[in-house]
């Protein structure tokens, strides 16, 4: 408190900012301001009510992630989540049905049964096996808020569930916009499958395990992997395991361990392959997915803008309200009302 004191102008007291914390005492709009750059959030972080407290929050973080790198990023997915709770308020839009009822589990026997409730969860949505265009789509279809943003470098995403008078109100999954396109899909299909198996109830099974696995297998079905690469091989070149990374949009690691998980390479061979040509492919990811087409251009979250757009288009905000809640120049925004080549 001390030393956010000293930062903010006008001058305040560590003993003030107590106040603020506790209910106590209100902040001047003069204070609030110079809060508000001190932290380095928008106005509506500090005064909004949307997000009483984040719940089960899990960090997708390498070691040596310090606590103020995991409040930082809290920081961050609460100013995202105020500002998208608050346009679906003005918008009237009511939670949505609950997408997992039925699917959900608490106990796995195995790896098969892991690949089952994936193949069970493509056919309640009726998603066919073929590849995903967009998981952040998909996901936002579903209810889940999906955002991307600045994270601290050692984050890579986060998920939690927003709390307000002490209840769930939305889901959220948030990734970090350094991630690289393989990635950011295999994180959101992780997260996914926080949501479908709450507890693996096997000793044998650790979660996070498990998780990764139903990852594997919802992004990259069985059947469909079975029919593009054949069955029981005794080895696959590098070109055909980039082909087939590019299909499925994943990275070419999961790739190569999903060859093995479907039983088209024996075990001893996806050994041998990490301890080789592929050792460092979990740390540097060969031909990745670049540019601005395929799976590159489809997997970024829309929602959130799209119904800021909406919301001026009905006329229930203003283009400076858009401009906050967008966080872009107002100009910016009025160009896009109006048109090209309009002043």
């Amino acid at each position: 408190m001390r030393s956010l004191a000293a930062r903010v102008h006008p001058p305040v007291t560590a003993q003030a900012i107590s106040k603020y914390e506790t209910g106590k005492m209100l902040p001047s709009s003069a204070v609030l301001i110079g809060l508000a750059k001190a932290l380095d959030v928008s106005l509506d972080f500090l005064m909004s009510s949307q997000v009483e407290m984040l719940d089960g929050l899990e960090f997708r973080k390498r070691s040596g992630t310090s606590a103020g790198d995991r409040a930082k990023a809290e920081a961050i997915v609460v100013d995202n989540l105020e500002r998208y709770l608050t346009i679906e308020e003005i918008l009237g839009i009511e939670p949505n049905v609950d997408w997992f009822e039925g699917l959900r589990c608490d106990s796995v026997l195995s790896d098969d049964d892991i690949d089952t409730k994936a193949d069970e969860l493509r056919d309640s949505w009726h998603l066919g096996v073929d590849p995903i265009p967009s998981m952040c789509a998909l996901l936002e279809e579903k209810g889940i808020k999906v955002v991307e943003d600045d994270l601290p470098e050692r984050i890579s995403g986060l998920a939690c569930h927003v709390l307000r008078g002490g209840e769930p109100v939305a889901d959220a999954i948030v990734v970090s916009n350094r991630t690289n396109v393989e990635r950011k899909r295999f994180n959101l299909a992780h997260e996914l499958a926080h949501r479908v198996i709450l507890s693996t109830g096997n000793a044998a099974i650790k979660l996070e395990s498990a998780m990764n696995r139903f990852a594997g297998a919802f992004l990259v079905p069985k059947e469909s992997l079975l029919g593009k690469a054949g069955p029981d091989r005794h080895r696959t070149t590098y070109f055909e395991i980039i082909r087939l990374k590019h299909v499925y949009g994943v990275s070419a690691a999961a790739m190569l361990m999903r060859l093995g998980q479907v039983g088209i390479l024996r075990p001893e061979t996806v050994r041998y392959a990490f301890t080789t040509y592929a050792r460092s492919w979990r740390k540097s990811e060969p031909e990745p997915i670049t540019g601005d087409s395929g799976f590159a251009a489809f997997e970024k979250p829309r929602r959130f803008e799209q119904l800021v757009w909406r919301a001026i288009g009905e006329q229930l905000i203003s283009p400076v309200r858009a401009a906050e809640l967008l966080d872009q120049p107002l100009k910016s925004i009025e160009q896009r009302i109006s048109g090209p080549g309009t002043q």
